[in-house]
C-alpha cells in the first residue's frame, strides 16, 4: 500500500511540474512564440472558439507574429479578441493577416517578469507541499507498523526534495531567460 501511496504523490508531483511548465511559456521575454496566444478565445458566430483551431500561426521573425485565418471573414473578430486579451501587444490588420510585433522588454519590466516567474514557481511549491500532507495522512490512516511508516515518510520527503529542486531550477532557468537582453 505504501508503493501506491507513494507513486500517486509522483504522478501528482509530475503534474505539477507540468502546470509549472505550461505557466512558464505565458510569461513571454520579448520573443515571438505562437504559445502566447494559447489563452485567447474568439467569438466565431456567436460561440467562444480558441485562437488556435482558427489560423495558422507563424514566426516569420524573433519579434514578430504572423497570424492567417482559415477564414478571411473571421478577421476582425481575431483582432478584436487579441486586442481584448490584454496581452501586452497590439494586432496590426492588413486586411488578409494581422501581425503582432512584440515589444523590447524594458529593464523594469523584466525585472517584473521574473517576480512574476517567482511567485507561479512558489504557488507550486506549496501545491507540493500540499501533496506531501496529503500523502502523509494517507500512510497514517493505513495502520501500518511504526518503521514501516518511517520508512516511508523518508521516501515520501525525499521524493518531495526532488521536485522542489526541479521547480527552482526550472525557476532558475526561466530568470536567465528572461535577464538575457
Amino acid at each position: 500500500m505504501e508503493t501506491e501511496i507513494i507513486n500517486d504523490l509522483e504522478i501528482s508531483l509530475k503534474k505539477v511540474l507540468e502546470s509549472l511548465e505550461e505557466r512558464f511559456k505565458k510569461i513571454n521575454a520579448g520573443r515571438a512564440n505562437p504559445s502566447m496566444l494559447d489563452g485567447v478565445m474568439v467569438n466565431y458566430y456567436g460561440s467562444l472558439t480558441p485562437l488556435k483551431s482558427l489560423v495558422t500561426i507563424s514566426v516569420p521573425e524573433a519579434r514578430q507574429l504572423l497570424i492567417k485565418p482559415f477564414d478571411k471573414s473571421s478577421l476582425s473578430a481575431i483582432e478584436k479578441a487579441i486586442f481584448e486579451a490584454d496581452l501586452g501587444f497590439t494586432p496590426n490588420n492588413d486586411g488578409e493577416t494581422i501581425r503582432i510585433i512584440i515589444p523590447m522588454l524594458t529593464e523594469d519590466r523584466r525585472k517584473e517578469l521574473v517576480k512574476q516567474a517567482k511567485t507561479v514557481s512558489d504557488e507550486n511549491k506549496v501545491s507540493i507541499r500540499n501533496h506531501r500532507r496529503d500523502a502523509l495522512e494517507m500512510l497514517k490512516m493505513e495502520n501500518l507498523p511504526e518503521d514501516t511508516v518511517k520508512s516511508c515518510e523518508e521516501k515520501i520527503q525525499t521524493l518531495v526534495d526532488k521536485y522542489n529542486k526541479l521547480v527552482d531550477n526550472m525557476l532558475e532557468e526561466k530568470t536567465k531567460d528572461l535577464m538575457s537582453v
